[in-house]
């Protein structure tokens, strides 16, 4: 029996009035994820519009594709070179059965992805499974359908975790974020914060052990590794390169990191094709950078004999760190960003700038993304606010 012919035989079940009508939008989610939506908007006039929720949803989850790849390769490889430097000749655990085919050879492609997809696939499956739970628990209460959302946010949070991130963890970060980040205050759409960085942030307050300092990057037992980004806060650009990294080794991505943060190409791919279906604002894309780039060569030309930060260039700031990856799919978030124009543009030069001021002038938290683009989503508002409000003037004045 195909999908098509299966989901035909329990629609009556499901459709509205027939015995499972709690889950009527759950089956809605599924039927339409690939096939056209049965039911179409009637009546004499309406917006028709190609891009409805399902598909601005399903967009951005394609254009993770190369990040969720980069993802499983980095992580294998990352883990089997620990591997191969500690002397260990197996994975801890049930990974170490599958491996067995594969191997641990940091230079065979397959073993690299097939040992990183055991570490991402759990993280993944948990974070869908819980975060599932709590949608279709208020999608029922509320008796709301469930959306899309919650696919976006699985993935997005999925690819902001330590690839050995304890899963009880993940579980418990994914239902923060989507409960006090978003169904609280009343579900899709109505959410001021990002869900998945809000789970995040969460994580990093209440447990930092597990989402901080250098043993939580590289998923190996025993072995420790610094991230660029950590090594820069401590000893600056020398520090980077004396420990082996140049600039187009983090730009492709094989440094240690959180699982899809690490490959900055795979991120700018993915942002090529949300501004090209214009999903994403290129005024926020825009902003942030302009903002990083602003404050870097602001703290450069400063300067400091004590922080080695101050000299830390915006090219280096782009590749390393979490600050691609929040630009492109955490700060572009249409619900919880600016909604003008202009706020757009300012909305994102707040992020840009903030994630600088946070990198240098806090070294005790080298990555400064997620709290910039947290901060700015509870402004974006008041931004919007003052936006209108400078439009309305200025058409009074135009005007009277």
């Amino acid at each position: 029996m195909s999908a098509r012919e299966l989901l035909d035989s329990i629609e009556p079940h499901f459709t509205k009035g027939g015995k499972l009508e709690k889950y009527y939008g759950l089956y809605e989610m599924v039927d339409t994820f690939i096939y056209t939506p049965s039911e179409v908007t009637r009546g004499a006039t309406h917006v028709r519009d190609g891009n409805d929720l399902k598909r601005t949803m399903t967009f951005v989850v394609i254009a993770t594709f190369f990040c969720v790849l980069m993802a499983m390769y980095n992580t294998g490889y990352q883990a089997n070179l620990a591997m191969a430097a500690l002397g260990r000749a197996e994975a801890d655990g049930w990974r170490s059965i599958p491996m067995l085919v594969f191997g641990y050879n940091s230079m065979n492609p397959l073993s690299n992805l097939i040992h990183g997809a055991l570490y991402f696939l759990p993280i993944y499956i948990v974070t869908l499974a819980v975060g599932g739970v709590w949608e279709v628990l208020f999608a029922t209460v509320r008796g709301h359908e469930v959306n899309e959302g919650f696919l976006v946010s699985s993935m997005l949070y999925t690819l902001i975790m330590p690839p050995d991130m304890p899963l009880w963890q993940v579980g418990l970060g994914i239902s923060f974020g989507i409960v006090i980040g978003k169904e609280v205050f009343g579900g899709t759409g109505k959410n001021f914060l990002n869900p998945a960085l809000t789970g995040r942030a969460f994580l990093y307050f209440a447990y930092p052990a597990s989402i901080s300092g250098d043993s939580v990057w590289v998923a190996v037992d025993g072995y420790t590794a610094a991230t660029p980004l950590g090594l820069a806060a401590t000893g600056g650009l020398d520090a980077v390169h004396s420990a082996g990294y140049g600039w187009f080794q983090a730009f492709f991505g094989f440094m240690p990191g959180c699982l899809g943060e690490t490959s900055t190409l795979a991120i700018l791919i993915g942002m090529a094709f949300l501004l090209y279906t214009k999903i994403a604002s290129y005024r926020i894309v825009a902003g942030v950078f302009l903002g990083m780039v602003l404050m870097s060569l602001v703290f450069n030309v400063i300067g400091s004999d004590t922080n080695p930060m101050f000299a830390f260039p915006w090219y280096w700031h782009l590749a390393v760190g979490g600050f691609a990856f929040g630009m492109v799919y955490m700060a572009t978030d249409p619900v919880s960003a600016a909604m003008t124009d202009t706020g757009r543009w300012i909305f994102g030069g707040l992020i840009g700038v903030m994630t600088v001021l946070i990198r240098v002038v806090n070294p005790a938290f080298p990555e400064g993304i997620m709290l910039a683009i947290l901060f700015s989503n509870m402004f974006a508002p008041i931004i919007d606010y003052f936006v209108v409000q400078a439009n309305i003037r200025r058409r009074v004045k135009r005007h009277a």
